[in-house]
């Protein structure tokens, strides 16, 4: 017997979404959803399969599972999140898309909102807390557009070293990929610079700052790849070295 509609019932009140809410969101009528919550009507298949994707289950879990039954050990996914926390000295890296940005500001202390994001792994990474963000412009060539960082978290501003680039998520600037200079004179400040001489510094409020993830490993399709003669490196470090010493005079 199909437990469908049971879990649809048991999945929206895990979120604290009404009915209407949870109808938004699969794109259909709110009656349907009481209908297939009362088990009136077998929720449709394209239905489930969006509810699939929002929870990240299976066809068989959604169908044949019990998700709401708590056993010693908790409930259905509390068990499957308990068991990807035991993994945790694989390296699992939560992916950010662009598309999940904005969502990202709001439950990225959320342990539910990151449990949905898809995950990886990566074999170079020692033992950490990593995570990817997906980023779109070119303020950072020669890292292209589309480019993928996996950043490791960073706790305090303190433990920042000037030059070294991050992903950093703040409340007024969101998720931007930049390298962090800090400022001797005033501590409370921190200019983000861009790999691309094209764009101009700008400083942010520390206390803005919600997350600092360090930069470790690139990912990009070879197609993207930027390439580079020697006249546009020439130029490239020549436009750091006037803007280093703008920097400079202005911090003196």
């Amino acid at each position: 017997m199909s437990r469908a509609g049971l879990n649809l019932k048991y999945l929206r009140k895990l979120r604290g979404w009404t009915q209407e809410e949870f109808a938004n969101k699969l794109d259909i009528k709110r009656s349907l959803v009481g209908a297939y919550e009362e088990e009136r009507a077998d929720p449709r298949i394209d239905v489930l399969e969006i509810v699939a994707d929002i929870f990240k289950l299976s066809m068989d879990e959604l169908l044949l599972k019990d998700l709401s039954v708590v056993s010693s050990t908790g409930s259905y996914l509390q068990k499957r999140r308990m068991q990807k926390m035991l993994s945790a000295d694989r390296n699992i890296i939560h992916f950010v898309p662009i598309k999940a940005a904005a969502g990202y500001l709001a439950g990225y202390a959320d342990t539910e909102f990151i449990d949905e994001l898809n995950t990886f792994t990566l074999p170079m990474l020692a033992g950490g807390n990593y995570r990817a963000f997906e980023i779109i412009g070119d303020s950072m060539l020669p890292t292209p557009s589309g480019s993928i960082i996996v950043g490791e978290k960073v706790e305090s501003i303190d433990d920042v070293k000037s030059g070294q680039a991050f992903i950093v998520v703040s409340k007024n600037e969101g998720i931007v990929y930049k390298r962090i200079q800090k400022n001797n004179k005033q501590k409370n400040k921190v200019t983000l610079e861009s790999d691309n001489p094209s764009y101009q510094p700008y400083q942010i409020n520390t206390e803005d700052i919600l997350e600092l993830w360090l930069a470790q490993v690139v990912i990009g399709k070879v197609a993207s790849q930027q390439r580079w003669d020697v006249n546009s490196l020439a130029n490239l470090v020549n436009n750091l070295q006037d803007q280093v010493s703008t920097l400079k005079k202005k911090m003196n």
